[in-house]
């Protein structure tokens, strides 16, 4: 059955490409959510006057891939002990959350976040929100898929903002 996950972790770019590569993901789409301001732009979430978040969106079948798989791969994707948004990018459109379309999914969300929480793995607590889902907008076309449209870019700014650096040290399997 197709289903929705909307996850904010930071820069939307860094966000699309993990989730693209799985059987079951029918899409991820770069959006903002979490405010109250209708159809934001771009420079509108920048100034952080909208109270939205970059975010991705997936239409998953959940036959094919559980929404616990996709936590999984949304928690190595950020530092989820970072309050004030992620690695270069500062301010409460680059915070972390988790928003959720269900109770079941509000519930795993929840159990996810608590056994990270518990593993000890971080010293610090972990900052990412688990929230409602709200209204999300796409972002501009520019922002969609610019994994694929921009790849020398994308890898300096992934590499350079130290997404990577990070991931790599932290989420390594």
């Amino acid at each position: 059955m197709k289903q929705l996950a909307t996850f904010a972790g930071g820069c939307f770019w860094c966000m699309v490409k993990p989730f693209d590569k799985y059987e079951g993901v029918h899409s991820v789409v770069s959006g903002y959510t979490g405010g109250d301001v209708p159809n934001p732009t771009y420079q509108m979430v920048c100034s952080e006057t909208t109270g939205h978040r970059e975010a991705v969106q997936i239409e998953f079948d959940d036959e094919i891939i559980s929404y616990q798989e996709l936590l999984s791969v949304f928690w190595r994707q950020i530092d989820p002990t970072d309050g004030g948004g992620q690695f270069f990018d500062r301010g409460e459109s680059y915070r972390t959350a988790i928003y959720y379309h269900s109770p079941e999914q509000q519930e795993l969300a929840e159990q996810s976040k608590l056994d990270l929480e518990q593993s000890s793995k971080f010293t610090k607590p972990i900052a990412t929100d688990i929230l409602p889902a709200k209204a999300f907008y796409l972002a501009e076309e520019g922002h969609q898929d610019y994994y694929k449209k921009n790849p020398g870019h994308y890898n300096r700014y992934s590499v350079g903002s130290g997404r990577e650096g990070f991931k790599s040290e932290n989420w390594s399997e």
